[in-house]
């Protein structure tokens, strides 16, 4: 007689299961973004975007180094600019990027619970949470991020559209795709994806009059872009960077995704993920289409693209997540579980609920799988190598500091490379200048100034400080040399070095300097 009374009990726990487990992941994802959030100073991307941010808020403090139209788009520097009117900033920045990072994540879920139910959007949602490759890029001030968090919710907004045929959600998957390319522009490749999407998939309704208009909407909202840039007088700007995009050296081998970006979203969740597409074949359906070409677009073009960087396919994220989660909940059981489950049955066990163990331990060990390595990045502060785009410089904040205590105003810096002048301009307010930056405009970016005669500046004590960096040196050994020659020549002395913890060939933990300033004269 009490059954009536069970199920409505069960009910509302139901009904604040999702709401509850959402707030938890939210939370789990959110300490793992904030979490020794300020171990590590910025690297020189940080610099240059929070270096924007504060220039646009008048901060004296940076609008003599960070110049407000560089390469790239400025929504994103302008919604941080209020955190940067006075003083040095560089948690606050962190903590907005970790935000927006915890916002995709909720936007996963939402996705996946669009595409395939609610349990599909927590578990996408769990994955994005944890996953190594988005902790890592939405703990720095980068681009990227939120550019993944606009991405996806094109990406919703495209889904509504083709569930409901509504001319709304059309329009706003065009004006969240602007939205954007005007975070960063290379996210352009994503209307490839687009239209690789409805290429594909002849049942969607794609009149040509809404994909006008779509696409009038997209291109209206990044056009604040050129139009800010040609009001200010600095078109030429964006220009001379696309000419240097075009003509710029690989920086890394063709294999540098493959081995990077798997590791880093999960091995598990990949291989979920590809064999979901396997095992769940008979359910195939637009959804999958649409996931699968969203992932092929920026994966192919920045495969093909010679410059590489380690954030560059963080769009991938979320449709890999949704379909690591679409088979992780609708994984199918082996004959052999199967006959246990039988076994099992007899002794008062419901098969259903065996499923639902076996499928919960495997996505535990996924998830453990994802939050291992995430932590582990999170609290490594020492570390004498650096990757482009996964976390801050060991000692470039301290190195920075130290000039701005110790070295007269007005003091001119050489640095081995333009990251490092970057960081040495961010933290140490001091003009620098990067050995490696060719005078060729074809092979620098525009934003930097190169020094043809840096031995003439040495001589005429234009030039007041050199620093060698370990990260610089170790991509560049002939300009490291060159660099040495320099303080040679120039009676450098050692007046600050910063040292990370290493180890020997015994193993032993030994002090291992990573940059080194070195006070020149004539």
């Amino acid at each position: 007689m009490s059954r009536p009374a069970d199920t409505g009990q069960g009910r509302g726990r139901r009904r604040w299961l999702t709401p509850s487990a959402l707030v938890a992941i939210a939370a789990l994802a959110l300490y793992l973004r904030v979490w020794q959030l300020d171990a590590l100073g910025f690297n020189s991307d940080e610099a240059v975007y929070a270096g924007q941010a504060a220039s646009l808020a008048g901060n004296p403090n940076y609008t003599p180094f960070f110049p407000v139209f560089r390469a790239h788009p400025m929504l994103f520097q302008t919604l941080l600019s209020p955190f940067f009117r006075a003083g040095e900033v560089d948690v606050a920045g962190r903590v907005v990027v970790a935000a927006l990072g915890v916002a995709t994540v909720l936007a996963v879920h939402l996705l996946g619970a669009r595409l395939y139910g609610r349990r599909v959007g927590l578990v996408a949602a769990l994955l994005v949470a944890v996953m190594p490759y988005h902790v890592i890029v939405t703990r720095q001030v980068l681009l990227d991020g939120p550019m993944v968090l606009f991405a996806t919710l094109t990406l919703y907004c495209l889904v509504r559209f083709v569930q409901s045929q509504q001319v709304l959600w059309y329009v706003a998957a065009g004006g969240m795709l602007g939205l954007t390319m005007l975070t960063k522009e290379t996210s352009i490749v994503l209307a490839g994806g687009v239209y690789a999407f409805l290429a594909l998939t002849p049942t969607v309704r794609r009149p040509v009059r809404l994909s006008l208009l779509a696409v009038a909407a997209m291109a209206a909202v990044f056009a604040t872009h050129p139009v800010s840039q040609a009001m200010a007088g600095r078109s030429q700007t964006g220009k001379s960077y696309l000419v240097w995009q075009l003509f710029r050296r690989p920086n890394h081998s063709m294999g540098f995704y493959l081995e990077t970006v798997p590791p880093a979203m999960g091995l598990l969740v990949v291989v979920a993920a590809a064999g979901g597409l396997w095992w769940l074949r008979r359910h195939r359906s637009w959804r999958e289409t649409l996931l699968l070409s969203w992932i092929a677009a920026p994966v192919l073009f920045f495969q093909l693209w010679p410059v590489k960087g380690f954030q560059y396919l963080l769009p991938a994220v979320a449709p890999v997540a949704v379909l690591a989660a679409r088979a992780l909940t609708g994984m199918p059981v082996p004959g052999r579980i199967r006959r246990l489950l039988r076994r099992v049955d007899r002794a008062g066990v419901g098969p259903s609920r065996v499923v639902r163990t076996v499928r919960g331990t495997v996505l535990a060990v996924v998830t453990l799988s994802l939050l291992v390595p995430s932590w582990h990045a999170v609290n490594r502060a020492d570390n004498a190598t650096f990757l482009a785009g996964s976390g801050g410089v060991p000692g470039g904040r301290e190195a920075g500091r130290w000039l701005a205590r110790n070295t007269p105003q007005g003091s001119v810096v050489l640095t081995l490379g333009p990251s490092m002048a970057n960081i040495i301009q961010y933290y140490g307010h001091r003009r620098g200048y990067g050995l490696s930056v060719s005078p060729n405009p074809l092979r620098r970016n525009p934003s930097y100034e190169p020094l043809p005669n840096p031995d003439w500046w040495l001589r005429h004590n234009d030039l007041h400080y050199v620093v060698w960096d370990s990260f610089s040196a170790g991509r560049s050994t002939f300009f490291s040399e060159r660099l040495m020659v320099l303080i040679r020549r120039y009676h450098g002395r050692v007046v600050h070095t910063e040292f990370v913890n290493g180890t020997d060939s015994t193993g032993a933990r030994v002090p291992v300097p990573v940059i080194i300033i070195y006070e020149v004269r004539p």
